[in-house]
């Protein structure tokens, strides 16, 4: 029988753990060891950033996608899907709107869609950093050349999403068709970090065929990749693809890791994401408990927002941003945190940024 207090003190204290380690608390997790380690994390995210919460302005500007993942609502495969793509007007509009309601960070988020072209991304970065040189702009599309990548930064973005889904090979291979691979993936996110990008990975809990060895490696990845921002989050299947019928990841191993994240990586950006808020109505409370420390409300506009549909049941898809805003705002006050509205940088690239601008 492993010494299950001992792995656990040892993560506390030392913020790491083995391979072998990590498989025996995920074998012998009990309510008790998760209850201690959301509030060793919640401690060290609050000694970091405070009780503050972060929120990030989501645009999700286009649903069409070229990928035929398994498990998404978006990929290429569903033909069920009703399509839709904002113009640069309209997701620069969508982005001063978001000014206007206090948030400093703006993620654009779409399917890897072939119609916007690099010089169209670059376009719309260049637009919101003229109108509101103070936001962060963070793009989520998917895997692209490093010239890309390049491209972007170059224009001004300043924050990349990229979740790596899964570390292992043949794990990936099992939720994607064969010319996605996982080693592309990987050398997309560290083609961002190079470039000088905060860059922002993660994965799916209880994804079809994961095992417990496969989220031992996933931790293990991220602890090598050292991304400033890391989004997990429950899989929920979608009715119109490949894994209909699967279940839920589930709440209780979801709160889990992300206490043990934010004890692995004590500075990295940590979502409470909108798919534990499906899976649970108090999920993104209970995720920022747990040492989570960022939200993302919907800036989209509300006509498309049904029809970007990763998985079912998404919460949220019926409000209007300040709506949503306030009604967050609420919740979040009402566990002892509080909403800001700055950009939210990573407290280890703030704290370069001004090195640098000191020398």
């Amino acid at each position: 029988m492993a010494d299950i207090s001992g792995i656990t003190d040892k993560l506390i204290k030392t913020g790491s753990l083995n391979r072998d380690e990590i498989i025996s608390l995920l074998e012998n997790r009990t309510p008790e060891i998760r209850r201690t380690l959301a509030e060793k994390a919640s401690a060290v995210a609050k000694e970091i950033y405070g009780n503050k919460v972060f929120v990030r302005g989501l645009i999700e500007f286009t649903n069409y996608c070229k990928n035929d993942c398994y498990y998404c609502g978006i990929r290429c495969g569903n033909k069920n899907a009703d399509r839709y793509r904002l113009t640069e007007e309209e997701i620069v509009e969508c982005a001063s709107s978001g000014y206007d309601l206090g948030f400093r960070t703006i993620v654009l988020q779409g399917g890897e869609d072939p119609y916007y072209k690099d010089d169209l991304i670059v376009n719309i970065i260049k637009a919101i950093k003229k109108d509101h040189p103070d936001v962060a702009v963070t793009l989520s599309i998917g895997e692209k050349s490093y010239e890309s990548y390049k491209a972007f930064f170059d224009a001004g973005a300043d924050r990349y999403l990229l979740r790596h889904e899964t570390a292992d090979f043949d794990h990936y291979a099992k939720l994607h068709p064969a010319n996605l691979s996982a080693e592309n993936r990987q050398q997309c996110l560290f083609n961002l970090k190079t470039i000088g990008f905060q860059t922002g990975a993660g994965f799916m809990v209880g994804s079809p065929y994961q095992t417990y060895k496969n989220i031992a490696d996933d931790l293990l990845f991220l602890k090598k990749l050292d991304p400033e921002m890391i989004g997990i989050g429950p899989f929920i299947p979608h009715k119109d693809t490949v894994f209909a019928d699967e279940k839920a990841g589930d709440l209780e191993l979801t709160l889990l890791l992300l206490s043990m994240i934010r004890l692995m990586l004590p500075t990295v950006l940590l979502p409470a994401t909108t798919a534990l808020g499906t899976i649970d109505p108090g999920g993104r409370e209970m995720g920022i408990l747990a040492g989570a420390n960022v939200v993302m409300p919907n800036l989209s506009p509300v006509g498309v927002r049904k029809k970007y549909s990763l998985y079912d049941n998404k919460i949220c898809t019926g409000e209007e941003a300040a709506e949503c805003m306030n009604c967050l705002k609420n919740r979040i006050e009402r566990i002892g945190y509080e909403i800001v509205t700055d950009r939210g940088d990573n407290i280890r690239f703030k704290m370069a940024y001004k090195n640098e601008i000191k020398n």
